[in-house]
């Protein structure tokens, strides 16, 4: 149960060291951070710098090896693997940038997939799936293949799956890296849409013009945060219409 005004995310003394031959590396080290519901925060950081690894743990893909961390005012140390996938299932969507779609299921399935481990109906995962889709400008796109469509409407049928159990968070993992610069202006108005509807955005990146688009940066090098700033976002809606492109 979650606490009454605990943060969304929190991490405190958050740590991971990962075994590599005889040594270990320290990906993450002592990282102390707050996400409150509702926020954009983009997560900047050089390859290497731990950025990726704090997704992770913030999206319980990972534990961390030494600190805390609590989930809309749970904490998550205790869960087994069960408890902690079914946490993630209800609080959070994730975004990759490869898309990660099944090849041969239509984009209705790709995004309804969520809706099966949760035990919902086959109808009304449909149901639930059609709408998120529309929703997002894919109502024509229903019964289309991943291979045909366009990239753009890839990460959106991507994005609609991140949506459809309606999570607290999406975690997204250069969202934009694999589409032209105009798609992903389109992508990160999306993202701004939604976060204006009270979804916290969280969005790792190692480009600028991206994180330009969100309202504060975490920025780490080393496996640490070396800083965390809050700034005056760029407005994507307007990125969109000077670049000449449909989001």
């Amino acid at each position: 149960m979650a606490a009454a005004g605990a943060p969304f995310m929190q991490a405190e003394g958050l740590a991971r060291v990962y075994a590599m031959g005889d040594g270990a590396v320290r990906a993450l080290d002592g990282v102390d951070a707050t996400i409150a519901h509702g926020e954009f925060v983009a997560v900047m950081g050089p390859s290497g710098s731990g950025k990726s690894t704090f997704m992770n743990l913030l999206g319980l893909l990972d534990q961390p090896s030494a600190g805390r961390y609590r989930l809309d005012g749970e904490d998550v140390a205790g869960l087994d693997a069960d408890a902690r996938a079914g946490l993630r299932n209800r609080k959070l969507g994730f975004v990759f940038q490869s898309f990660n779609l099944l090849a041969r299921a239509s984009a209705v399935e790709n995004v309804a997939l969520p809706l099966v481990y949760g035990g919902v109906r086959r109808r009304d995962r449909r149901a639930r799936a059609e709408r998120i889709l529309a929703r997002l400008g894919l109502g024509e796109r229903l019964d289309h293949a991943p291979h045909e469509l366009s990239g753009g409407q890839q990460q959106r049928v991507a994005i609609a799956r991140a949506l459809v159990n309606e999570p607290g968070a999406i975690l997204a993992d250069e969202p934009t890296g694999a589409l032209d610069s105009r798609t992903g202006l389109g992508i990160m108005a999306l993202f701004q849409e939604l976060n204006a509807q009270g979804i916290t955005i969280v969005v790792v990146t190692h480009d600028p013009e991206v994180a330009a688009f969100a309202s504060r940066v975490l920025l780490f090098r080393d496996g640490r945060l070396v800083e965390d700033r809050r700034q005056a976002p760029r407005d994507a809606r307007a990125a969109v219409a000077a670049a000449g492109a449909a989001p």
